[in-house]
């Protein structure tokens, strides 16, 4: 079962330790200071590289199936009902891949002990990629969305003790007992996207190309899952336990809350059973998550000139 909190509800300390919501969405502990600002929408539409654009193929328009018609349109008036700053919020998922041209940087926030060879951490990576086409998948073509695709980079790893990463090359960056305010490690603030929503990384030692716009924190007993706009929190077991799994369906769920999707635990739309998004109903992606992720798009997509 998820121990995420509903998207942009107001702040409150998670049942997760070391885990802040600011403005609803869960967020790493930490003394950096938190901006709300965002990249100008302007700029991240008109630098969409023609390489980068949809196929000329007709593009998806909304037409969810009729069944889903009703429930679809209960969950986005109970976002626009319940979502303080829906609309003014400014770091969602989509924000940050606009921001980066149709890119995601991301930081492993290893907080386990155990040893992470490099080939368990390029399984690592490979899952999450996976797990974000999933749903990266189901907007490519749609309704202006313009990329066909959006690679997921790991650029950083964090970790109390170097000697827990069993590797010598230097293929991302490696931070060492930076920790965080409930002293779990973390990569460099100045170096995240969720710190420095501006885009200013003028303090991070890589610059620019090494920001990480979510992190991934794999916790040892963990239990569930936690996610938002800064990225997925899930146990460090589970993960290594799921990594060849076609569907890690935690990691699934708390990447849909990234991109702003809501829980369910309080209520259920009309006539829909399982989906992802309502914990512990469904281990994959559904065709109603699907268009619930179209929806959010759709909803959003003018602040990207688009």
């Amino acid at each position: 079962m998820s121990l995420s909190l509903r998207p942009l509800r107001t702040a409150v300390i998670a049942a997760a330790t070391g885990a802040l919501s600011v403005i609803g969405f869960t967020a790493p502990a930490t003394s950096a200071p938190v901006t709300t600002s965002a990249p100008a929408a302007s700029t991240a539409a008109a630098s969409v590289p023609a390489s980068a654009r949809t196929a000329a193929a007709p593009a998806e328009v909304w037409n969810p199936p009729s069944n889903l018609v009703q429930p679809l349109n209960e969950v986005w008036k109970h976002v626009e009902s319940t979502y303080p700053n829906l609309y003014g919020f400014k770091n969602y998922g989509w924000d940050q891949l606009m921001a980066n041209k149709g890119t995601l940087n991301y930081c492993v926030r290893w907080e386990s002990d155990q040893p992470v060879s490099a080939q368990l951490r390029d399984e690592i990576h490979t899952a999450l990629k996976r797990q974000s086409k999933k749903w990266i998948d189901t907007v490519a073509g749609f309704d202006g969305f313009p990329y066909r695709e959006v690679p997921v980079n790991i650029v950083g790893w964090a970790v109390k003790n170097r000697s827990t990463l069993q590797w010598t090359d230097n293929s991302v960056d490696v931070y060492t007992n930076n920790l965080d305010g409930g002293g779990a490690p973390q990569c460099a603030p100045d170096c995240g996207r969720f710190f420095h929503q501006d885009g200013n990384y003028s303090k991070c030692p890589g610059g620019s190309a090494r920001h990480y716009d979510q992190s991934l924190w794999l916790t040892k007993g963990f239990q569930g899952g936690a996610g938002g706009d800064w990225g997925q929190r899930i146990g460090s077991e589970y993960m290594v336990g799921a990594r060849n799994q076609e569907d890690i369906h935690i990691l699934e769920h708390e990447i849909g809350h990234t991109y702003g999707l809501d829980d369910f635990y309080d209520w259920s739309p009309t006539g829909v059973g399982g989906f992802i998004m309502k914990a512990g109903s469904a281990t994959q992606i559904t065709e109603f998550d699907k268009w619930m992720y179209r929806d959010f798009w759709r909803h959003l997509k003018s602040r990207y000139g688009l």
